[in-house]
């Protein structure tokens, strides 16, 4: 449970009880393609039950499962069907389709072999911390995170996050870490690092299973390369890699945390109680080590909210009564917060630097 991890805050006006988030998801049951349909997306009982409850609470840490299967139609195969429709045209009627008709024979031949096309699922954990407000997602891609913010965004009323931000970039951190040899109180640098060049070159030196603490990797950097990616370790505890992204993937647990542990309830309140309550405590001190939290979207909202409730006018604000859920909070079009910043993050979301190496 939980090998990647791409960490949001939640806004402190979003104040709700499990039974009410449990409601909601329930509106949006994962389910299995249809016949011609490319992909569906919902959400599953995290612990597997066919019947049990979207949302569990374990030690007070909410969990939710989210699902998705999508139909595998490889692009040779779709572009050889389009070639014999129109092939087919050519001989029937003398010419040539047009780029109109094009497009509609290749819906016409993707309709055709999608009843055909193995599928593939993949889930994702989905972690809500209302003491910490963090919403943590097991994942390592930005853009399947954000994915599953989007529907969780449009199936909770009220809730608004921002990507979490701290005052030294990663990447910044990172490369004096390296360069002086220090690596933050509680932590310890690993063996793994990835040095990326900023000039046309995109030169890339990777480290693996190699000492960091030698002058080399000192020498990348004063050259003009910078870290990417760098695996550490909190408090002899949990490992885990850090990007330039403040995206954090392998995570591993040590033995160190299994110690005079048991099964109990089938694995998964074990689970769950070793995972968030080893990270809830990671993730603060990650935070401080990176010179703190930076003030995000969701903070500025709620400081706009509490002026508008003091009469200082600021934004626009609005009660979301959806699926049970009773809460005040800032509207504006398109997604916005009453600042004008996306709910789903900052201005620039943190680049996706390795997409496809996470198992979600």
């Amino acid at each position: 449970m939980f090998k990647n991890m791409i960490v949001y805050r939640i806004a402190p006006q979003w104040q709700v009880e499990l039974t009410q988030v449990e409601e909601a998801l329930a509106k949006v049951p994962f389910l299995e393609c249809g016949a011609t349909q490319e992909k569906s997306l919902g959400w599953v009982p995290p612990r597997g039950d066919p019947h049990g409850p979207m949302a569990e609470s374990v030690g007070g840490q909410w969990i939710l499962r989210f699902m998705v299967e999508s139909k595998v139609l490889p692009g040779s195969v779709l572009a050889r069907r389009v070639k014999e429709k129109a092939e087919r045209i050519e001989q029937e009627t003398g010419r040539k389709p047009g780029k109109k008709e094009s497009k509609e024979l290749k819906d016409e031949a993707k309709l055709d072999l999608l009843p055909m096309a193995f599928t593939k699922q993949g889930s994702m954990w989905v972690w809500i911390d209302t003491a910490s407000r963090l919403l943590v997602l097991d994942t390592g891609s930005q853009g399947r995170a954000d994915e599953v913010v989007t529907l969780l965004v449009e199936a909770l009323p009220g809730l608004s996050v921002s990507l979490l931000n701290t005052q030294t970039s990663p990447q910044a951190a990172m490369s004096h870490w390296l360069k002086e040899q220090e690596p933050p109180v509680g932590f310890t640098v690993d063996r793994e690092c990835e040095l990326k060049s900023a000039s046309e070159e995109k030169a890339v030196v990777r480290y693996a299973r190699h000492p960091l603490d030698i002058e080399e990797v000192q020498a990348h950097i004063d050259a003009g390369k910078l870290p990417t990616k760098l695996a550490l370790t909190w408090d002899d505890r949990v490992s885990f890699m850090l990007t330039e992204g403040l995206q954090i993937k392998k995570v591993s647990f040590l033995d160190t945390v299994f110690e005079g542990t048991k099964a109990d309830d089938g694995g998964f309140d074990t689970d769950v109680a070793i995972a968030t309550g080893e990270l809830v405590k990671l993730i603060p001190d990650l935070i401080e080590a990176l010179g703190g939290e930076a003030e995000s979207g969701v903070a500025s909202a709620a400081q706009a909210v509490a002026g508008a409730a003091n009469g200082g006018g600021g934004g626009a604000s609005a009660s979301a009564s959806g699926a049970g859920l009773d809460a005040t909070v800032p509207v504006s079009p398109k997604g916005k917060d009453v600042v004008g910043r996306a709910i789903t993050g900052p201005a620039t979301a943190p680049v996706d630097t390795d997409p496809e190496s996470a198992p979600f």
